[in-house]
Parts: C-alpha cells; sequence; structure tokens
C-alpha cells in the first residue's frame, strides 16, 4: 500500500518549520500541496502585490518539480484573496502568463480576511504524472 510522504522544494522557504507543516504531500498518484504564499526565503511577505503573487506561483511551481509536476498536471486549484475585487487584474495577468491557454485547471477564488501577513495564497491537487520506462 502506498503511503503518503511529505515533499518539499529544493529551496524551501522558513514557513514550513516555523508553522510545522509540509509543503505538500503525496499519496499514491495525487499530490496535495498547501497553500503557497509570495514569502521570501525568510518566511517574510514579498511586500508588492504583484511580485507577491507572482513569487507564490513560482513557490507552487518549485514544489510541483519536487514531485515531478508541472502547470499542466493540476486538477483542482483554490486561491485566497484578502481583497479580490482591487486585486483580481493583477491576479489575473500572472494566471494568463502561466496558463496562457486551454486546458485551464477547475479553478475556485475565495475572499478571505485574513492570511497571515500575505494578501494571496494559492492551493493546489495535482495528478502526479506516470513514468514510462
Amino acid at each position: 500500500m502506498n503511503q503518503p510522504y511529505p515533499v518539499f522544494p529544493a529551496n524551501r522557504h522558513a514557513l514550513y518549520e516555523a508553522h510545522g507543516y509540509s509543503a505538500a504531500i503525496r499519496s499514491g498518484d495525487l499530490l496535495f500541496v498547501s497553500g503557497q504564499v509570495g514569502s521570501r526565503a525568510d518566511g517574510s511577505p514579498e511586500p508588492d502585490f504583484a511580485a507577491q503573487v507572482q513569487l507564490a506561483f513560482d513557490n507552487l511551481e518549485a514544489t510541483l518539480a519536487a514531485a515531478g509536476c508541472t502547470f499542466a498536471d493540476l486538477i483542482d486549484v483554490t486561491t485566497f484573496h484578502t481583497d479580490p475585487e482591487k486585486q483580481f487584474s493583477t491576479i489575473m495577468q500572472v494566471k494568463q502568463s502561466v496558463f496562457p491557454q486551454p486546458p485551464y485547471p477547475n479553478w475556485t477564488a475565495v475572499g478571505v480576511n485574513w492570511l497571515a501577513g500575505f494578501d494571496f495564497e494559492i492551493k493546489v491537487i495535482a495528478r502526479i504524472p506516470i513514468v514510462q520506462d
């Protein structure tokens, strides 16, 4: 039986240890990625919002890569926003650069009032590709 095990990106940031969680958990052929934020290596938020969103996607990409996945393997995306109305256009610009054409993953966006000092968070489930010999 496959046992779930943690996955961490090569250059993991300080938040994982500070708050006691894994970047992702692999279970069978699925990867459950914890919410990724625009944190710098020391765990602090990137102050510029557009850069924070891009850094969250960069952190997500590094976590996916550690499990052998890419953005093309995403099947479920949930994003959290502290001010959706003001932030939407900036988030869409980054999203369109990451997903320039179909097929797109399904996506749920949730407005929240607190993200531990961050303004954007992205959480995903991915299917780990089967490696052909």
